[in-house]
């Protein structure tokens, strides 16, 4: 999370108008870049291992015997490639989560704003801007995390590409596959997010007053 923040403070700075100012599309570009280079990093093969460990536990003959052993599996079987399944699928959930996020966060604070750039923002204020971010994600990005899921699991080899993945369940499960798990991950998102923007936002203030950070 910290170096998702931080791509995103490198490319806004560089984004923002002679006033300071960063409007809602370029909010929306430097939080895809920075969704992008988080799925990469570390995203990806975080979730990879994750997803393979718990189909694994629940499967009827576990090869895993506990988290270590199996990443080491994975990579002494697959290699390094084995912790980078469903890459593309990743790269598009996370890039589009956090352009969404990035994009209705910006759209609102400018909102707030109006023609005072300097306005001060309550974090209460804050965190009901980023629960309403955090459900435009939910709500924006589920069928790419399902799809990111059935990718980077053990039966990842049924599909031929994320493309397929997607046609597959689409085909033989309906469109309301891609948005199981909608309801529950909305409450912890909405959540998860707002505490996160209200940490950063307040961060940021207190680094502006040691050196100029926007």
């Amino acid at each position: 999370m910290p170096d998702m923040f931080g791509m995103f403070e490198f490319l806004s700075n560089r984004a923002k108008d002679e006033n300071g100012r960063l409007d809602s599309t370029r909010g929306l570009l430097c939080g895809l870049g920075a969704g992008v280079m988080e799925a990469v990093l570390v995203v990806c093969p975080m979730e990879t291992v994750k997803v393979k460990f718990i189909h694994d536990q629940t499967s009827a003959k576990p090869q895993y015997k506990g988290f270590f052993h199996g990443v080491r599996e994975i990579v002494r079987s697959q290699g390094l490639r084995g912790t980078y399944q469903g890459l593309t699928a990743t790269v598009l959930k996370q890039g589009s989560n956090q352009a969404i996020r990035f994009f209705v966060m910006t759209s609102l604070k400018n909102w707030y704003k109006g023609d005072d750039q300097n306005k001060t923002i309550n974090p209460i204020i804050t965190g009901a801007f980023g629960a309403i971010a955090g459900a435009a994600s939910v709500f924006g990005n589920t069928p790419l995390d399902v799809i990111k899921t059935r990718m980077q699991g053990l039966e990842a080899h049924k599909y031929k590409s994320t493309l397929d993945c997607a046609l597959k369940i689409l085909k033989y499960e309906g469109l309301a596959a891609f948005y199981k798990g909608t309801i529950p991950r909305l409450g912890r998102v909405c959540l998860d997010v707002a505490i996160v923007f209200i940490i950063y936002e307040e961060v940021v203030k207190v680094l502006n007053t040691v050196w100029k950070t926007d």
